[in-house]
């Protein structure tokens, strides 16, 4: 009896050797696993494109001087009018064009300043807005303003306000393609370290995506817009 007990304490203790051997390896091959998974690069990827812009906002500011309000309100409203019909006569719609309540300044009724010496008591600015998906047919019409110039109308170029500004609102449309090249890029970037580091390029780990900038192009063409984004992605490495 006690022989027998014996060979199957033996028996007991042979398997628990062989089971904790083979818990040590499958322990000793998970932390191998956890390590390989634990490796990982880090890499960006660039999408920029050009567009053209495909909205135009266009204050056309002028200015009118006079010693009298009722003249003054008079010639706001004939250059107006000979602003509105030059823009209509190039294709310009009547739709695409709002005016502004008129700026007006009173020298006279100004606290720290004197009326002495100058010689116009009232100054106006007015302002007529163009807003246009037409970009070429109104860069044209700018360039042909000057024809006003000659007619007596004092156009504001020096304020900032007065500047052309050039909108790109597609940004949806190229969105997804954009994400997709930067991603790409990004992968390109990371399979090339990997093979040059002896070591192969897993699943994503972690990604990111930058955000959209839309700047122009540069100072001279700011109708061409550029499109830029930057994507971060983490891949798993392992030999």
């Amino acid at each position: 009896m006690a022989q027998r007990d014996r060979i199957a304490a033996l028996i007991l203790g042979a398997f628990l050797c062989l089971g904790l051997v083979i818990l040590g390896q499958q322990l000793g091959s998970a932390a191998i696993r956890f390590k390989e998974y634990d490796r990982s690069v880090t890499v960006k990827g660039l999408s920029e494109h050009e567009y053209p812009a495909d909205i135009v906002i266009w204050p056309i500011q002028f200015t009118v001087t006079s010693n009298d309000l009722e003249d003054l309100y008079n010639r706001i409203e004939q250059d107006s009018a000979k602003i509105g019909a030059f823009l209509l006569a190039r294709g310009i719609l009547a739709s695409e064009i709002t005016p502004a309540i008129p700026d007006i300044s009173d020298r006279s009724a100004q606290r720290y300043s004197s009326s002495d010496g100058a010689e116009f008591r009232y100054i106006a600015v007015q302002s007529l807005t163009l807003y246009s998906s037409r970009i070429d047919e109104v860069r044209s019409v700018m360039n042909g303003l000057m024809e006003l110039g000659k007619q007596g109308i004092t156009f504001g170029s020096g304020d900032y306000q007065a500047r052309p500004q050039y909108l790109f609102t597609r940004l949806n449309e190229v969105k997804p393609k954009m994400i997709e090249e930067a991603t790409r890029q990004a992968r390109e970037v990371a399979q090339k370290f990997a093979e040059d580091s002896a070591s192969k390029l897993g699943k994503i780990r972690k990604a990111s995506q930058g955000q959209f900038s839309i700047d122009d192009r540069d100072a001279n063409n700011p109708h061409i817009k550029q499109v830029r984004v930057v994507s971060t992605v983490e891949y798993y490495l392992s030999d």
